[in-house]
């Protein structure tokens, strides 16, 4: 796997895998259930991905919305492609919705809603609850 990917806790971090894509739990939730959608390649820019991974794309971000909506009834979604940090090709997928959601007994307001997502206000989530989090997406793919 790619530094990318590591940096976001993989293998640990893992929610599903496709054939060119990786979909994450990002550690820091700006909201619940907030994902990296990291492709496997080492390409540092989207144009560089084969073409294969780009037709994969569409299956991916169908199913990444389908248990999303399933989860956490999200109102918007946010694919982000940041990549200022992290080379390798990756989307920061962020669930919008007015309000908050809870899980375990935590509070993850949409501080940005509804406008760009306050990624700064995230809940940084300690190992054991990234693992069921990251469980508990997994349930939905």
């Amino acid at each position: 796997m790619n530094a990318t990917i590591e940096k976001f806790g993989y293998p640990a971090t893992r929610v599903a895998e496709f054939t060119h894509w990786l979909v994450l739990l990002r550690p820091a939730q700006p909201t619940l259930g907030s994902l990296v959608l990291a492709a496997k390649s080492d390409a540092t820019t989207f144009g560089d991905l084969p073409g294969e991974a780009h037709a994969e794309l569409k299956q991916v971000t169908a199913t990444i919305e389908r248990a999303l909506s399933g989860f956490v009834n999200y109102a918007k979604l946010n694919y982000l492609m940041l990549m200022m940090m992290d080379p390798h090709v990756h989307f920061h997928v962020i669930p919008r919705y007015e309000g908050s959601r809870d899980w375990q007994g935590q509070s993850f307001t949409d501080a940005g809603w509804p406008k760009v997502p306050d990624l700064g206000s995230a809940v940084t989530l300690a190992a054991h609850e990234t693992a069921a989090l990251a469980k508990a997406l997994a349930a939905h793919f």
